[in-house]
């Protein structure tokens, strides 16, 4: 008998204006049900509290480790976006490792992606917000990340 493998389902998730630790419990319980994730747009995913104070904390983070032997820390929007949620997954052991397999995050919306069924994530959504928030974007530029130029 033969074993037919279910394709796991492929979820494209609009990150724009969504609060990132929150966006990233959701999604990390997704990864580890299974789901393949794909986030776009994750430079406009904000974080909360004052824009001083975050770029303070991400550059003292960037002053830890050798700078031939790590720990690497993120400067893109994409990688810090996953670094974040690589957090909240174990992903040293072999569950962990395979949901991480599973997500993969982009900086705007690539060509490929855009006629997809893009959702968000309510739960998570920064119009709640009622204090001072930085976009993922500009806290990568403040901590060394050069957009590319061009289009």
């Amino acid at each position: 008998m033969k074993q037919t493998q279910k394709s796991p389902k492929v979820t494209y998730i609009n990150a724009n204006n969504l609060i990132l630790g929150r966006m990233a419990t959701v999604i990390a319980k997704r990864l580890l049900n299974g789901e393949t994730i794909i986030i776009l747009n994750s430079e406009k995913t904000v974080i909360s509290g004052k824009r001083s104070s975050r770029v303070k904390e991400a550059k003292r983070k960037l002053e830890i480790g050798h700078p031939r032997k790590g720990p690497y820390w993120p400067r893109r929007p994409d990688r810090y976006v996953r670094r974040t949620i690589r957090g909240m997954l174990p992903y040293k052991k072999p569950k962990g490792k395979e949901s991480y397999r599973r997500l993969k995050v982009f900086n705007g919306v690539p060509l490929k992606y855009k006629d997809q069924n893009i959702e968000t994530i309510n739960d998570a959504s920064a119009e709640k917000l009622k204090c001072q928030y930085i976009t993922v974007g500009e806290l990568t530029k403040e901590i060394g990340w050069t957009p590319p130029s061009g289009n």
